[in-house]
């Protein structure tokens, strides 16, 4: 895998982040007693673009959560070509399912796409919050079917879509995960570019490119990486299921 410089991350810290357990799905019904209780446990730390979080073959020793900002799971192929698997947003749990197991390692690399902010929990301390708080295991069941659902369903769209296809439901899912509505369409709050595209479906740039371009002269986005605009969300999810 390519060596990318960085800026060592900021030293983990255990700041006062109760208040903002309300914002991550999988830890906000816990009770107040249990929110002191993992104050302790709790830590976190900040990245800056092209650090890394972890490696790819890195232990898997935490349960990571992001915060604040954007994160990118990328692998890489023998040659160093790299394929971005999952784009991450704030209250996602990420690398969990390595993290079950004892000795893994990180199957993939998380870089940040931005400045971030990351919440990093110990496996035992985690396993033993969910023995004590049935309905959080529940919850974390729920979620990590969805996070297969969502594998399965980018794995039928790569072997079986065409690139515009897979271009279009990328957008359709940042629609719905980060999008806020303004008059004349919805606004992505994550800063995406045409090679995150790329990577993100399986398609050079270049290709990347110039569909970018068609959707834009078909009116279903509008604006620049900085901000890209779904005009058009209803006609993004024909094109997606076609």
């Amino acid at each position: 895998m390519s060596k990318r410089p960085s800026r060592s991350p900021s030293k983990p810290s255990r700041t006062p982040v109760d208040s903002r357990l309300d914002r991550i799905p999988l830890l906000n019904i816990l009770s107040g007693k249990e929110r002191e209780r993992i104050l302790h446990d709790l830590t976190e730390s900040h990245y800056g673009k092209d650090e890394f979080i972890f490696r790819e073959g890195d232990p898997a020793e935490y349960f990571h959560i992001v915060k604040e900002g954007t994160v990118k799971c990328i692998t890489s192929s023998p040659g160093g070509k790299e394929c971005a698997l999952k784009m991450l947003l704030p209250g996602d749990l990420f690398c969990c399912d390595a993290a079950v197991f004892d000795d893994a390692s990180h199957p993939g690399s998380a870089q940040p796409m931005g400045d971030v902010s990351i919440l990093r929990l110990k496996k035992k301390t985690y396993f033993d919050l969910l023995r004590r708080n049935p309905d959080a295991a529940i919850e974390v069941i729920k979620y990590l079917g969805n996070r297969l659902r969502e594998s399965q369903e980018k794995a039928k769209m790569l072997a079986l879509g065409g690139a515009d296809q897979r271009l279009a439901a990328l957008l359709v899912d940042l629609a719905a995960r980060s999008g806020v509505q303004e008059p004349h369409g919805i606004r992505l709050s994550v800063r995406i570019t045409r090679e995150d595209m790329a990577n993100m479906v399986g398609t050079s740039t270049e290709t990347a490119i110039r569909i970018m371009s068609r959707f834009k002269r078909d009116q279903l986005v509008a604006g620049t990486a900085n901000r890209l605009v779904v005009r058009d969300l209803s006609g993004l999810k024909a094109l997606a299921s076609s």
